[in-house]
């Protein structure tokens, strides 16, 4: 039997729709704007998810800090799931939830935002349609990593992300492919397999991502625009002196 495809997609950190309009030409499955380590204001956000649903790709936008204002905003204008940083708790993961959440949370609802179809559908099926953005925790610290089963069981948690970089230095260490980090990662990738729950990371390109699907990984970040143009005009630039 064949392992089913990991989905894939890249960050996105330079703050211009037309990114995500070039990538959607592509067969990624989604990209990633990268609202906490990248300048993005929130009508810029709004572009870069309308230029996401014209261009027929999905917006996840990571955001920069667990806000219920934050969250409704990224919600209300479409993005198809959240990227949420330094979740530590099961607690932290049911408040965030809630922030995302209509019934059984306390999102708070408009039926004028490009979620709900600028008004053009019933409440029900709003209420419905917006209930289904994912909810993906980061695990960056060691205490994470120890209740990350925790995390898991929350209803309303899609999956889970390995952030290494700010894992390791969390275990006062300096590079996220140090042997530590990477038990810590094998160890959250195994929890997700057994919840059934998407098993996230970042990778640089198809070598980590393969090397992480072998330990459970299903969901692949894979590099960033800024990188990914960087590598390609270095492909054809002079040679280094």
């Amino acid at each position: 039997m064949t392992s089913p495809k990991p989905t894939l997609g890249t960050f996105v950190k330079t703050a211009s729709p037309h990114v995500v309009e070039v990538l959607g030409t592509t067969t990624l499955d989604f990209v990633c704007v990268d609202a906490e380590h990248a300048p993005f204001d929130r009508a810029t956000l709004d572009l870069m998810v309308m230029a996401g649903r014209a261009a027929g790709i999905r917006v996840f936008i990571r955001i920069a800090e667990v806000n219920p204002a934050i969250v409704l905003s990224a919600l209300d204008i479409g993005a198809a799931g959240l990227l949420v940083p330094h979740i530590d708790s099961a607690d932290q993961a049911r408040a965030v939830v809630a922030m995302a959440r209509y019934r059984d949370g306390a999102r708070g609802f408009s039926s004028s935002p490009r979620f709900a179809g600028y008004g053009s559908l019933g409440m029900k099926e709003a209420l419905r349609i917006g209930d289904e953005a994912q909810v993906i925790c980061q695990i960056e610290s060691p205490e994470a990593v120890e209740a990350v089963d925790d995390i898991l069981a929350v209803p309303g948690v899609a999956g889970i992300f390995v952030g290494r970089a700010d894992l390791a230095l969390a275990m006062g260490l300096d590079s996220p492919r140090d042997e530590k980090v990477l038990a810590a990662t094998t160890r959250v990738l195994a929890a997700a397999k057994q919840a059934g729950k998407i098993a996230g990371m970042h990778v640089a390109g198809n070598a980590e991502r393969e090397q992480f699907a072998a330990l459970g990984a299903d969901w692949f970040v894979v590099s960033s625009d800024q990188t990914l143009l960087r590598a390609a005009a270095a492909a054809i630039a002079h040679p280094a002196a």
